[in-house]
């Protein structure tokens, strides 16, 4: 049995203003042809699917054409999607039945009270194979899984969703039968793209052990980092990362799929490999310099230099300028380096001098505020205030910024 294991697609971003519709349908392309060449059997898509909870009809209408040409190109092709953070769990959802009718399994939402639910069986002539296909899990799904002495442990309720719902897969599951767990979370440990994923902060934690995984689990397919990695060092627990980079900070990620395949040994135990397979970038992503801001001058010089004869597509650009460089004309001046050149601009990132005592730059670009955690900004804007800097932001007030997070994705997803 073949599968594929991939996440993060983010349907419907806009990068810097700019549609990626097309990129998106480019790595659509590829894939589908990628399934069909090597014959997969099963299609795992480990959590968001869309790049906001409300997205366009445009964007999901593209979730549903893929299906539709891929079942076509791959007709015994079975697809198992989660939703991720940035999905709507109810939106996923409705799609449910219409979806089944292309063998294309939806798992939005995780009950406490029914840990069976998120539990897929497959049996089929060319797939046999049971799946935890556990969703992003918000505060309030594991609420009742999560209370100790302390109150709520948001690390312990994931662990007792995942045990609960392994154990229900391993009731019934035959010996020769792998089990695949899918997930949605930062492991601990994980790479992750600090200005493009959000930050999963819910009860003052962000992050769970690898240990949440059942170690009868023969691959486990997770989704949220955007960088292709092993958790734990485990070649069979892996993030397969975005098909494309989500930010500049991603550019040079060697972005991929990851192709696994079970077999049974003649001892009768199960074996499984795990190959990546490389995604064929379709803009490429450019940030000027690569390094330390340089002189305005410079700047303009290395934009005019640019060659873009390689590039069949127009590459996204964006460049970094200090603050410090005082030249009123600066926008004109690249407006000027960039003029009859097929790129996709991006934007001025201004850099202020460098904070020494944290020793990172400080940005001036507002689009880099919406990216910050919002504990981070917390804890900023206590160091801006003049009455309260030198203050640590209290525990308390810790907690009802982390409350008032959790209520305002509970009230994201109505």
């Amino acid at each position: 049995m073949k599968v594929l294991h991939t996440s993060d697609w983010h349907l419907g971003q806009h990068f810097y203003e700019h549609s990626r519709s097309q990129e998106h349908q480019q790595f659509f392309n590829w894939l589908i042809d990628t399934l069909a060449n090597e014959n997969v059997d099963l299609l795992l898509v480990s959590g968001d699917i869309y790049h906001t909870a409300t997205p366009a009809a445009s964007a999901e209408n593209q979730l549903y054409q893929f299906v539709k040409d891929v079942k076509k190109r791959c007709p015994n092709l079975h697809i198992v999607i989660i939703a991720g953070n940035h999905d709507s769990a109810n939106r996923i959802m409705t799609a449910q039945p219409l979806l089944a009718q292309f063998d294309t399994h939806v798992v939005g939402r995780f009950d406490v009270n029914n840990p069976d639910g998120v539990v897929i069986r497959l049996n089929t002539d060319f797939i046999n194979t049971h799946i935890v296909a556990m969703p992003f899990l918000r505060a309030s799904d594991v609420s009742l899984l999560s209370n100790n002495e302390n109150g709520h442990d948001y690390a312990q309720g994931i662990a007792k969703a995942y045990q609960l719902s392994t154990e229900c897969a391993l009731q019934d599951k035959p010996a020769i039968t792998p089990l695949i767990v899918m997930g949605h979370l930062h492991a601990k440990g994980g790479d992750i793209s600090s200005d493009s994923e959000r930050n999963l902060v819910i009860g003052g934690e962000d992050a769970v052990t690898a240990q949440v995984f059942s170690t009868n689990a023969d691959y486990v397919a997770l989704g949220h980092l955007h960088k292709a990695q092993k958790v734990a060092k485990s070649d069979f627990i892996r993030y397969s990362g975005t098909p494309m980079p989500m930010s500049f900070s991603e550019r040079h990620y060697q972005h991929q799929v990851c192709l696994i395949e079970f077999k049974t040994s003649e001892k009768g135990t199960i074996e499984t490999t795990v190959n990546p397979l490389y995604i064929p970038r379709t803009n490429d992503v450019i940030l000027l310099p690569e390094g330390d801001c340089v002189p305005l001058a410079q700047l303009c010089e290395q934009i005019t230099e640019l060659d873009l004869s390689n590039h069949a597509h127009a590459p996204y650009l964006r460049v970094k300028l200090s603050a410090g460089d005082t030249d009123t004309t600066f926008r004109e001046q690249i407006e000027n380096a960039l003029e009859n050149k097929d790129i996709h601009f991006c934007g001025i990132e201004r850099v202020r001098q460098t904070n020494k005592e944290h020793n990172t730059p400080v940005f001036e670009d507002l689009t880099q505020v919406e990216m910050l955690n919002p504990h981070t900004l917390l804890e900023q804007a206590f160091a801006a205030n003049k009455d309260l800097a030198g203050e640590e932001v209290s525990n308390e007030l810790k907690s009802l910024l982390t409350n008032v997070i959790a209520e305002l994705e509970e009230q994201e997803q109505q």
